[in-house]
């Protein structure tokens, strides 16, 4: 199942954001419990936040960023998405490798 990288990017600031984010936080939270939001949370220093989605197709991540409450609320400026395919790293399923051993 493809993997999306969306970028969003705020018209209003953390405050400006505050009433939208309980509804915000519900949607990623029913989300990630359906399998469909991997990770999510803001990027330190800018006014924009990361998600990562496992959706069936961009159509289906299009439906679910047109239900998003910070977009339905009119404060998003800027989407970017991404499609992603990961493919190393300590979170991809299945990538134990052996410890190495001290002075190797």
């Amino acid at each position: 199942m493809p993997r999306y990288l969306v970028e969003l990017q705020y018209t209003v600031d953390r405050a400006g954001r505050q009433p939208l984010h309980p509804a915000h936080a519900d949607n990623l939270h029913r989300l990630a419990e359906e399998g469909v939001l991997l990770l999510a949370g803001p990027l330190t220093g800018e006014n924009a936040g990361i998600l990562l989605y496992e959706a069936d197709d961009r159509e289906h991540l299009q439906r679910l960023l047109d239900e998003e409450p910070y977009v339905e609320g009119g404060i998003v400026a800027r989407t970017r998405v991404r499609e992603w395919a990961p493919g190393k790293g300590s979170w991809i399923t299945g990538s134990s490798r052996p410890a190495r051993s001290v002075g190797a």
